[in-house]
């Protein structure tokens, strides 16, 4: 975060690079800095003939180097944007010649998602020094609830723990669609508002009762007749509680579980820390770890891997409420 905010203040004190390669796993840091440059380097009168959107799927090497080196009409900066340009992965160590001398006039921008470039290379080394190397990368799903917290504050609003664990489990690590949720909770919902889980409800439409969160809280308290109630939910709304997810969920909920046994120091803390889980949630593990002994743990992570086979249609012909209503009893008894 303080990288893009460091790149965006130098656009707006004008200290402008030649070049800016934006490469790496997660593609929403890549396409906030490039929709930035695109709306605020050049007013709408010089874009008409100054700025250029190209796709790495229908140019070449050859064709972006040739429209940078034009000089803009009627203005400072003639702007170039290349996205999707992993595509030219095979040919853009051709790009040294350029970067060695790139236009004044001209801001490259190339969107390399996916992908990133070698460091030993000459272009990474090039580049460096004229331009900006941006590496976005992926966050961990143990870091994404943070992300949110992080987002919404800086727009004057803040969540509870469990509503932003809800949106992680629901949307996963995609930053671009979490933040296109919290894009419209915002539009809703007026400033200093504490975001709870009845809000994700009413205007995501993920259940605040009925979701892997509160499976995860029925199974480590061993509340059998709620995780029943729950999985009957999954069943009766498979689109939108895959049993995919829910294995997923539970096997990471599990093997953190078996490491938590495992622990010689179980000071909050610490556990947060060793296992790579929010502070707020530590608490679950106490819990789970009296009902499940480590060598239940073991056995629990050997039934969600035959789940997680059969659910693909390997082994036992069983329909998918059959593996989830299967495996849940057998994790409980």
């Amino acid at each position: 975060m303080n990288e893009i905010n460091t790149i965006v203040s130098d656009i707006k004190k004008g200290s402008i690079k030649p070049i800016y390669f934006l490469m790496g796993e997660e593609p929403y840091y890549i396409d906030q800095i490039s929709n930035f440059i695109e709306n605020n380097i050049l007013d709408e009168a010089e874009k008409g003939f100054n700025q250029v959107v190209m796709y790495g799927r229908d140019t070449s090497i050859e064709e972006i180097v040739s429209s940078a080196k034009r000089f803009p009409m009627m203005a400072e900066k003639q702007v170039i944007i290349v996205k999707e340009a992993q595509d030219l992965n095979r040919q853009i160590e051709k790009l040294v010649s350029y970067a060695e001398n790139p236009q004044p006039s001209t801001v490259l921008v190339i969107n390399y998602k996916y992908k990133k470039l070698d460091k030993r290379k000459k272009l990474h080394k090039t580049i460096a020094k004229s331009g900006v190397i941006f590496e976005s990368k992926k966050l961990y799903e143990n870091q994404v609830a943070d992300w949110i917290r992080r987002v919404l504050s800086g727009k004057k609003y803040k969540i509870e723990p469990k509503a932003a664990q809800m949106l992680v489990e629901f949307l996963g690590t995609d930053l671009s669609k979490i933040a296109n949720e919290l894009n419209k909770l915002i539009l809703i919902l007026p400033k200093e508002t504490i975001i709870s889980d009845y809000h994700i409800e009413e205007n995501i439409g993920i259940s605040k009762d009925f979701n892997n969160f509160e499976l995860l809280k029925a199974i480590g308290t061993k509340n059998i007749l709620k995780a029943n109630r729950i999985i009957n939910y999954f069943v009766e709304n498979p689109k939108n509680n895959p049993i995919v997810m829910t294995i997923s969920l539970l096997n990471n909920f599990f093997t953190k579980l078996l490491l938590f046994h495992g622990l010689q120091n179980k000071a909050k803390d610490a556990v947060s820390k060793s296992l790579g889980v929010s502070y707020y949630f530590v608490d679950d593990y106490y819990t789970a770890a009296k009902s499940y002994p480590m060598r239940k743990v073991a056995q629990v992570i050997s039934f969600l891997r035959e789940a997680d086979v059969n659910s693909k249609g390997v082994g036992a012909n069983l329909t998918q409420e059959d593996i989830l209503k299967e495996l849940i009893f057998k994790i409980m008894h």
